[in-house]
């Protein structure tokens, strides 16, 4: 085992940051809240770049404006998730909590066989506990293999991952597909008003059974799976994963640019998705109406994005048996694993049908609506804690 590159910080879009890289993968992880972004893809003669970055992350922003916000990029660790608007038990947690916000330490960066692994840490004060982060990237993978380890932390949690895609500008230029779903629903209240500057456009607390029709307030349905669409609006739908699948996915297909994003955990810890579809609906400063054709593909276990009161309460979907929060033992580490990768695809691949384990078990098998299949080295052993 030895230790690799240097571990002094390199400046990338204003944020000092960690690189880690192999001949498929180079990424970044910024010190400010650990955003992993930019991630590169590198195939033969091109470099795929699926991952989004806020325009002003470059900009002096107010110094009001949280952490979470001047660095957004990429994906990065929530805890506790959502806006944490309110105190929780006198709890004060910044958005997305103090793993999305605060200084991460670097532990080490290492390469053992073929696993080259970038480590850092973060002890939280608003609830004191200590939290690991591991990024994976072995040889050969076009993928990213993210760890958090959560110990020494006790009471009722919320958390999850925030990755986000920039969409080409072309209307529906990606076409989203997901593992099967047990219940769908747009957010309860408007995630934007027009009276402080934000629009959203989808019917609040509807709920929905196919992401190709979904209300909207003009009493019209829309349809989730292409996107950038729905363009001056900000919006954001929970799906609820089926946890009996043996491999639970979401995926971004780009047919015109060949390729496919998708993101693989394990729906006993990471229980929702959430899409945060957001394409110029934000005409408050930072946003000023420029952050468009993104959409957040986030896996969590959180009632929404409201944060760690409102998903620890009574809330409908954990009174309908949907967990919403996982309670901490200080004494049982909480092991958070996740997969993100990038597959070149062949010219008919419509979009994903199917994610399947492959037959040697070491890699996944990506299937379309129209029957094309790609096979994807993975190790998918990953998922599997402890």
């Amino acid at each position: 085992m030895n230790h690799v590159s240097s571990h002094d910080t390199v400046p990338v879009f204003g944020q000092a940051s960690w690189r880690l890289a192999t001949s498929c993968v180079e990424a970044y992880l910024t010190r400010q809240g650990g955003h992993l972004g930019p991630i590169l893809f590198h195939f033969g003669g091109r470099t795929i770049a699926p991952y989004a970055l806020c325009p002003w992350a470059e900009e002096d922003t107010a110094e009001a404006l949280p952490p979470v916000l001047k660095v957004l990029r990429g994906d990065f660790f929530c805890m506790p998730f959502g806006a944490n608007d309110e105190a929780f038990q006198g709890e004060n947690h910044p958005p997305h909590g103090e793993t999305a916000n605060n200084l991460w330490k670097l532990e080490s960066i290492r390469r053992a066989g073929d696993i080259t692994t970038l480590r850092v840490s973060l002890d939280t004060s608003v609830r004191p506990g200590h939290i690991d982060k591991w990024i994976s990237l072995h040889s050969g993978h076009h993928a990213v293999y993210v760890r958090h380890l959560i110990s020494g932390m006790s009471g009722p949690m919320s958390f999850g991952h925030h990755a986000m895609l920039k969409f080409p500008d072309t209307p529906g230029s990606g076409v989203i597909t997901t593992s099967p779903f047990l219940y769908a629903q747009t957010a309860p209240q408007p995630i934007e008003l027009p009276e402080d500057q934000g629009y959203s456009l989808l019917r609040p607390g509807a709920s929905f059974s196919s992401l190709a029709d979904v209300p909207t307030v003009t009493g019209q349905s829309t349809d989730l799976r292409r996107y950038p669409a729905r363009k001056g609006y900000e919006d954001l739908v929970m799906l609820v994963s089926d946890p009996s699948v043996d491999v639970a996915w979401t995926a971004v297909t780009f047919p015109e640019d060949g390729y496919v994003w998708f993101a693989l955990k394990d729906p006993l810890i990471l229980k929702q998705t959430v899409f945060w579809l957001s394409n110029g609906g934000r005409y408050y400063p930072p946003w000023n109406g420029r952050h468009t054709g993104v959409m957040g593909l986030e896996e969590v276990t959180s009632f929404f994005h409201y944060g760690l009161l409102q998903s620890v309460e009574s809330n409908f979907l954990a009174d309908q048996g949907h967990e919403t929060c996982f309670h901490l033992d200080p004494a049982v580490p909480m092991d958070v694993r996740y997969i993100m990768a990038v597959a070149e695809i062949p010219e008919d691949f419509d979009c994903v049908e199917t994610i399947s384990i492959g037959l040697d078990g070491g890699a996944v098998l990506l299937r379309s609506t129209s029957g094309m299949e790609v096979s994807v080295r993975l190790d998918l052993t990953f998922l599997q804690s402890g």
